[in-house]
């Protein structure tokens, strides 16, 4: 007879039925039901502060009750929902909020296009643009960056596990520079790239666009400084590139300012935007440039869901309520210093461990995935979500809310460092 299988367990829906493709849900085993501002509550009633904030698609945090009220508003009088890329008035209000309380004070003269709504997206028609702006097809990126998993921004994509996913050799049209730091300290990297271009032999062909974040997210939170940043635009101008700023991950104040190079003396060519665009967490990528370099023609690059009012919806609330003065940027300075000095007791209880990162974007290189891990995952059992990331994940990373209060950011600091005293508690025991 065949075996009573009655009263065995069966898996969850999820992984009886969800491609193994799934990632963060395997760190954070439970089920979410509800959240709100900085805290996510599961379906056992048990609550989660929130320090990954949806890989910082939720700067703002959960449920922002103001975007909250204007889109059930604009949902229950049938506003739309869907438009392509047609006129709306969502899209045109966002669009005066956009041009009056972010392009306009900052001296930006780069129009918006809006293409699919994903950061991946936005970084394919940044490249793409300033191939046909430029008429050449190489596009110089970073070790270490990260620009999204389709094809065109897996080219520029540093990370081997991701670039191993696509089943085809990736890279074509695409040359890889050390970033900043990335061969030590003391040694400038823009004077190779610098050294690179200047010479006919070098075997670099000439670029269309020079590419990268300024602070590397998924790559492990390396920061550029400002003079590497300012000499890396500076080159590529001398030799006829675009500059290509990805803020998709850094961008929408997560490193104190809006756009993540405001205080670095440049104006990129090229930036583009998704993530926390939206202020709400829903689906929304942009790709600003400047007027001399739109040079698609209509639908040359499209997106079916380019036109989520929705989200132009939450989007105007968001500009308005968080950048239509200076009273929420100054806000986030004085975070990052509680972040920064909670990042720093972490540290200090790790040999060899360092901060990385800037702003609301910092987290601890531990030196070990394995390590980084533990950490975190005890962390979770004791009420945060937080997560890795770098090259071997070695980087406890910190992507709250950028609304959380303060109370809140020192309670899960707080819960960090205990987490990690009884990680490093039972190394030792081990080890005795």
């Amino acid at each position: 007879m065949p075996n009573d299988m009655s009263n065995t367990p069966k898996p969850s829906i999820f992984k009886r039925r969800e491609s193994d493709a799934r990632s963060y849900c395997r760190g954070f085993d439970t089920t979410f039901v509800k959240a709100t501002g900085s805290e996510m509550t599961d379906a056992n009633g048990d609550t989660y502060i929130d320090f990954l904030a949806g890989c910082s698609s939720l700067n703002y945090g959960h449920n922002d009750p103001d975007m909250k009220a204007a889109l059930v508003e604009h949902i229950t009088r049938d506003g739309m929902t869907h438009g392509l890329d047609m006129h709306t008035d969502a899209k045109g209000d966002f669009l005066r909020a956009f041009e009056q309380h972010i392009l306009k004070p900052r001296g930006m003269d780069h129009k918006v296009m809006f293409t699919g709504p994903t950061g991946a997206n936005a970084v394919e028609a940044a490249m793409k643009m300033a191939r046909k702006a430029t008429g050449r097809t190489n596009i110089i990126s970073f070790t270490n960056g990260f620009h999204g998993v389709t094809m065109g921004a897996l080219s520029a994509t540093g990370n081997g596990y991701h670039r191993g996913g696509a089943g085809l050799p990736v890279g074509g049209h695409v040359t890889r520079m050390p970033f900043d730091g990335y061969m030590g300290e003391g040694c400038d990297t823009s004077k190779f790239l610098e050294a690179m271009l200047g010479d006919a032999s070098s075997g670099m062909d000439a670029p269309a666009a020079i590419l990268f974040e300024t602070v590397q997210g998924e790559g492990g939170l390396n920061a550029a400084s400002a003079e590497w940043v300012k000499k890396v635009c500076d080159l590529a101008h001398e030799h006829g590139a675009l500059v290509i700023v990805d803020d998709v991950q850094a961008g929408c104040g997560r490193t104190g300012t809006f756009f993540s190079f405001e205080e670095m003396g440049i104006t990129p060519d090229i930036i583009t935007m998704a993530k926390s665009l939206s202020g709400y967490g829903l689906p929304m990528a942009l790709t600003l440039v400047r007027p001399q370099h739109d040079v698609f023609g209509p639908a040359e690059h499209n997106g079916t869901f380019r036109g989520n009012n929705h989200a132009f919806v939450t989007a105007q609330v968001a500009i308005e309520k968080f950048w239509s003065d200076s009273a929420f940027q100054d806000s986030l300075a004085t975070k990052a210093l509680v972040l920064t000095t909670g990042l720093q007791e972490l540290a200090d209880k790790i040999d060899g461990a360092y901060l990385k990162g800037r702003g609301l974007m910092q987290g601890v290189d531990v030196g070990s995935g394995a390590l980084a891990g533990e950490i975190c995952a005890r962390a979770f059992q004791k009420g945060l979500v937080i997560e890795t990331s770098g090259p071997n994940d070695e980087v406890v990373k910190v992507l709250a809310p950028l609304t959380t209060p303060e109370e809140t950011f020192r309670k899960g600091l707080s819960i960090l460092l205990d987490a990690a005293d009884e990680v490093l508690e039972q190394h030792k025991i081990a080890a005795e």
